[in-house]
């Protein structure tokens, strides 16, 4: 026997918690007559716009970093496009950084913010109800990266805000912040 096997396989809270209760939950509320056509979540994209790098370029690869922290796993690196002389902002330069979880990760980051970070936010009083695309995609933004405690507070040089971008499989908006709920999401009332 190999030690694979002797191990159990690893699997998120938050996704064991979707599988035995919230799939059960999501049938009888909106009549699913099969389990894989309750909605689930598909990945989850964060986004720092970094634009003071465009007179320091170091800005965008320490935001890399921290955003990797917080991802926990590599960032990309976004360059502009095409040239703006308003902005001074030429064509490649990086203005910004992103990173989309999948599968497992994606569980363990939105469990981390539900239950760490989002209580550290200051004078937090829950999340629009109202951010929601009307397909099924939910949207919010964060104004500093220090709630997030898997960053030492004293390692950053710039408070740095980002937008997260929830992806849910649900038709409605109705049903994806159902979903979003029963994960335990901090929705304003």
């Amino acid at each position: 026997m190999s030690t694979g096997d002797l191990k159990e396989k690893y699997i998120p809270r938050l996704l064991q918690r979707y599988r035995e209760e919230i799939i059960a939950k999501m049938k009888e509320k909106f009549g699913y007559k099969n389990a894989l056509a309750v909605p689930k979540l598909v990945k989850i994209v964060i986004n720092m716009g970094v634009g003071a790098a465009i007179t320091d370029p170091k800005l965008t690869e320490k935001a890399a970093e921290e955003l990797a922290v917080i991802g926990g796993q590599k960032a990309k690196i976004c360059r502009s496009r095409k040239p703006i002389s308003n902005f001074k902002l030429k064509k490649g330069v990086p203005v910004g950084c992103c990173v989309t979880l999948r599968r497992y990760r994606m569980y363990e980051f939105l469990d981390r913010f539900i239950t760490v970070a989002s209580p550290r936010i200051r004078d937090f009083r829950g999340l629009s109800p109202n951010s929601f695309d009307g397909s099924g995609s939910y949207t919010f933004g964060l104004t500093e990266q220090n709630v997030f405690a898997e960053l030492e507070p004293d390692k950053i040089t710039r408070a740095q805000g980002m937008n997260i971008t929830i992806n849910t499989s649900a038709k409605t908006d109705k049903e994806a912040k159902e979903l979003l709920s029963l994960l335990g999401f901090p929705f304003r009332r």
